[in-house]
């Protein structure tokens, strides 16, 4: 048994970790990868050099239906928190090749990261940190009415997400919220990141989301 685990130790994590894309360049066939490292798995991925290698399976779920999104919604709110704002710059830069920049609402806990990249894609950009260091002292839910757009789409910390799916709920607002789990296969076979959606019925992140309306699992 120490055998074993001395091999496991050397191999892990077996799990792979699931992280959304950041960014997509088809001219030059690069993802980027916007992550925070905490541990093992992110430790390790930080870790990789120029050169070195590693498996990437994907894209796999269900994200935001873009050019769904363009056709039905003049007036968007993308909404982010934290490290959950990783995938909205794909998103604002995907709405706005469709004819349809939304206005960018972030939240952080002290300091801002990767923003000034999104002035050119969105119509308008505001900040709010918890600590008052940047931007507006508060919530990123304090920054926008739901009422004010067509639809809005979020991704950050559960209850971030709680909020303003709550919030457009009451101003009448379609809501589409970017879940995040931690995945073991990342085909729906393992059932292992299932969550509560509102008929009863249990529905697998990485399968049928990461992306889900609002109002089915809130």
């Amino acid at each position: 048994s120490r055998g074993l685990g001395d091999v496991y130790k050397r191999q892990a994590p077996f799990l792979s970790r699931p992280i959304s894309v950041h960014k997509w360049e088809p001219e030059t066939q690069t993802v980027e990868f916007l992550y925070q490292v905490i541990g093992e798995g992110t430790h390790k991925i930080a870790q990789l050099k120029t050169g070195d290698t590693f498996q990437l399976t994907g894209p796999m779920g269900n994200g935001f239906d873009i050019p769904a999104l363009a056709e039905q919604y003049h007036k968007i709110a993308v909404v982010g928190g934290g490290i959950g704002t990783a995938p909205m710059y794909q998103l604002t830069r995907e709405l706005a090749a469709g004819g349809v920049k939304p206005d960018v609402f972030f939240g952080f806990r002290d300091k801002p990261y990767c923003m000034e990249e999104y002035r050119s894609i969105a119509n308008s950009v505001k900040v709010s940190t918890d600590t008052g260091a940047v931007g507006f002292h508060g919530f990123v839910t304090q920054l926008y009415d739901p009422a004010d757009y067509d639809v809005v789409l979020v991704c950050g910390p559960t209850v971030m997400m709680k909020n303003a799916a709550r919030l457009c709920a009451e101003k009448g607002t379609p809501c589409f919220v970017s879940l995040e789990k931690k995945m073991a296969c990342g085909i729906g076979a393992c059932l292992g990141c299932t969550c509560e959606t509102r008929s009863g019925e249990g529905k697998s992140v990485c399968k049928n989301g990461p992306v889900f309306d609002a109002a089915e699992v809130f």
